[in-house]
């Protein structure tokens, strides 16, 4: 019975074990980019930010009105 349930989890078969590096590949590729666009996205917020507080320093008494 150990033995069928080691064939059955992945046991030595070459191409499950090759599958299991695949996704494993992949899963670490997968962190790698999650980690760049968090990275990407921190610095556009803090852009944006910069860019707020820059334009909440202009004082405008009063809005223009739209031109008819």
């Amino acid at each position: 019975m150990a033995k069928a349930l080691l064939g059955y989890v992945g046991g030595s078969d070459p191409r499950v074990l090759a599958e299991m590096r695949r996704l494993q590949q992949r899963v670490q590729d997968l962190e790698s980019e999650l980690i760049r666009i968090q990275a990407e996205n921190d610095a556009l917020s803090a852009a944006a930010h910069h860019g707020d507080s820059l334009l909440e320093s202009i004082d405008v008494p009063q809005a223009e009105p739209a031109l008819a």
